[in-house]
């Protein structure tokens, strides 16, 4: 039997989807639709996959998401591996690493290659697509799934499909198109032959490598030295940085899906086959709105919410009151640092508003005020000239770095639990209710050696405040 991976690929920051998802933690890594992540539900796609013998997931993810990622797959209870990639070269580079990783035990196992921030309601109708795909793709096929539009959408790419494979609707790929402006649009609509494209591709691993060194050979060159030069660490498979930084940055459907058709004989044969499964990419927040249910009035709430005599809304409180009086076709998202208000038909345009943050060196694009740390996190209460409180918790056994700072001193208070402190060379509890201090250029670490999450307050205080000023001397996370 064909073993299946499924290779999620976790890059992207989902700027249209601020100020809920930011860079330093993106959309995949939010629960937008029911309690798990975007990411959690796209592993979890494939529990109870029938007639398959399927492999551990394989998530591709730049290094800063490695450990969020590797704890929502603990509270999964699912294992798989984790491979780190040193900065973003978009899909077409992460699909080879991830190609290469498959094959690195042996065999050439069939890869499902799922982004992990899309949206898919109907997990049954997908499982038996899938299956229909694995056996085009273990005959050496190129499949992708394909969406059947209904409306003349511009923020897709779109597949035209051509001659059919047999009475399933699974046709050969004519071409792939970027996105339309309105008129195309409403023309690939009205022909009926186009599927937009949903980014979910199927094929063998062998497959892959074997057309992006027919299409790109550069790329597939600088990923095999970034894999050969890499290492292993526990779950994370990590590259070399030196070899990736050097590899093209492209996407699956240019360096290779778009060659398909005019390659004649020199490409495996491409198939998209129709996808009707609750599909959406989520790219804005009127994408988030169609998919999630909606009251008689054709409002989505969530949170503390108050409506009244307000249509089509979406409204998202999170850590106060929101209300809305006499109001329709808007977005209301609320954060503890940024609210967000934008008419329906303008959601695109709100990755603009975090162009500017960056232009203007503002932490609200990259950052929320609760920032997760390998350890735990910690969250911004207040701040001013020369001083910041901070709420940090930290893990069961967890411990941050051996560290010091030029800049600034630290005031700890113990709120709940117990704290292992060291500082300079002396070492001692801090129970709660208890502070201590740690001063300026001092070497020092906290730990959290009980088994029940540590809490304290932070307040430091000093000419600098910045995560920058920090030297770390030791560290159980690599970093």
């Amino acid at each position: 039997m064909q073993l299946l991976i499924p290779v999620v690929l976790s890059g992207g920051s989902g700027t249209r989807l601020w100020p809920l998802s930011r860079e330093k933690y993106p959309k995949q890594l939010l629960p937008l639709i029911g309690e798990d992540s975007l990411l959690q539900a796209t592993v979890r796609r494939m529990e109870g996959l029938g007639g398959v013998q399927l492999g551990e997931p394989l998530i591709v993810c730049n290094e800063e998401y490695r450990f969020v990622i590797a704890e929502q797959l603990r509270l999964m209870g699912k294992k798989g591996s984790i491979l780190l990639e040193p900065i973003g070269r978009n899909t077409a580079p992460a699909l080879t690493l991830a190609a290469l990783a498959a094959m690195r035990e042996g065999g050439d196992p069939i890869l499902l290659v799922m982004p992990a921030d899309h949206v898919i309601l109907d997990t049954i109708s997908f499982q038996e697509v899938v299956r229909k795909g694995m056996t085009l793709a273990s005959e050496g096929a190129m499949v992708t799934f394909g969406i059947k539009p209904d409306s003349p959408e511009t923020g897709y790419g779109y597949i035209q499909s051509g001659e059919p494979f047999g009475n399933d609707g699974t046709c050969r790929i004519t071409r792939f198109v970027e996105k339309p402006d309105a008129a195309t649009a409403q023309a690939y609509l009205d022909s009926g032959s186009y599927f937009w494209n949903s980014g979910l591709f199927m094929l063998r691993a062998s497959v892959w490598l074997s057309a992006i060194d027919f299409c790109r050979a550069d790329i597939l060159a600088a990923c095999r030295e970034a894999w050969d030069q890499g290492s292993v660490d526990g779950d994370f498979l990590r590259v070399s940085k030196e070899a990736f930084v050097q590899c093209p940055s492209d996407s699956i459907d240019y360096a290779v899906m778009e060659r398909l058709a005019a390659s004649g004989a020199s490409l495996p044969v491409g198939a998209v086959i129709p996808l009707s499964a609750g599909w959406s990419d989520v790219g804005a927040w009127d994408s988030l709105w169609k998919v999630l249910p909606k009251d008689h009035e054709g409002n989505v709430s969530q949170g503390d919410v108050m409506l009244h005599d307000s249509h089509n809304m979406l409204v998202m409180g999170g850590s106060r009151l929101v209300a809305c009086v006499g109001v329709e076709n808007m977005v209301v998202i609320e954060t503890p640092d940024a609210i967000l208000v934008a008419h329906m038909t303008r959601t695109q345009d709100v990755k603009k508003i975090v162009d500017s943050l960056k232009q203007d060196g503002r932490s609200e694009g990259q950052l929320h005020r609760k920032v997760f740390r390998p350890w735990g996190w910690y969250n911004g209460v207040d701040a001013g000239e020369r001083f910041q409180v901070k709420r940090i918790v930290v893990n069961p056994g967890a411990a941050l770095s051996l560290q010091m700072h030029h800049h600034r001193a630290e005031h700890w208070i113990v709120v709940r639990g117990t704290a292992q402190v060291t500082r300079g060379d002396t070492s001692y509890l801090v129970s709660e209710n208890e502070s201590t201090f740690i001063p300026l250029g001092t070497r020092h670490r906290l730990e959290n050696p009980g088994c029940v999450p540590l809490e304290m307050i932070e307040v430091q205080s000093g000419s600098y405040l910045g995560e920058d000023d920090i030297v770390r001397f030791e560290d159980v996370y690599g970093r």
